[in-house]
């Protein structure tokens, strides 16, 4: 029987870090800058010049190292039709950046067909940067070479579990206010650090449970290979696995059907 060939994406994780390297300088110029241009885009949510310029960077950077592969990105939309896709958020949680609230993040994914194998959330104002690669873990840290191995909670009862959720109008907006109350009342503490943070923490074992009704790709394909990577699960609330049902539930794992079955 042949030997099964596996494909590493350890090189593309070091071009993540190191454009990640370069965006947080730019982000971090701009955060709290009293010349912050902010506007608000058609679906009414804001957009800074710091978003654009970041997402731009990165644009460059990839256009100039992967030349064969597409992009995806939340103010510029889709370039290329490679089966490779890079997919990035250049500031997740842009609200909280326009307000100085330190809870935001520049998101690098790499989706390899349906599946993404490679993501990093780098959260500067944080001092925080999560990555992982298909195969090679979770890891928290400054660098590469300055990280810690991430592991989700062994926590199996919900009564005993944290969860970690954005807002309360979307899950009433979508009908599903009765069974997202009934979850919070099922565990043990409630939370809502929302954004990309609510999924890291429960890649670091801090939190058990997290989930929003309504999100696009580009929010959660760099959480999806830190999650999964760091032991837990990640589905939308229909229970298919990935970034591309508009929605998502992450948790530890042994918790996960239990959840879905109040949310979805």
């Amino acid at each position: 029987m042949p030997a099964v060939t596996k494909i590493s994406y350890d090189d593309d994780l070091r071009l993540a870090h190191v454009i990640a390297d370069q965006v947080d300088s730019l982000t971090m110029a701009r955060f709290k800058a009293l010349d912050l241009h902010v506007e608000n885009k058609s679906d009414d949510s804001p957009v800074s010049d710091a978003d654009r310029a970041a997402e731009q960077f990165i644009r460059g950077q990839l256009a100039r190292a992967r030349t064969r592969d597409a992009i995806v990105g939340e103010e510029y939309g889709s370039a290329g039709n490679g089966a490779r896709r890079w997919i990035i958020d250049p500031i997740d949680g842009t609200k909280n950046f326009v307000r100085g609230v330190p809870v935001w993040a520049t998101l690098i994914a790499l989706a390899d067909g349906d599946e993404v194998v490679m993501g990093l959330v780098s959260a500067p104002a944080l001092g925080k940067r999560w990555w992982a690669a298909k195969g090679s873990g979770a890891w928290t840290g400054k660098s590469l070479h300055a990280a810690s191995r991430l592991s989700v909670s062994s926590v199996d009862k919900l009564g005993e579990a944290s969860f970690s959720y954005a807002s309360l109008s979307g899950w009433e907006e979508r009908g599903k206010l009765d069974g997202f109350l009934d979850l919070t009342r099922a565990c043990w503490r409630t939370r809502g650090y929302g954004d990309f943070w609510s999924y890291m923490l429960v890649a670091e074992g801090s939190v058990d449970v997290a989930a929003e009704p309504e999100l696009e790709v580009y929010d959660m394909a760099a959480l999806v290979p830190i999650v999964i990577e760091a032991g837990g699960r990640f589905t939308s609330l229909d229970g298919a696995s990935g970034p591309w049902g508009g929605n998502a539930v992450a948790t530890n794992g042994p918790l996960h059907d239990e959840v879905l079955g109040y949310l979805g």
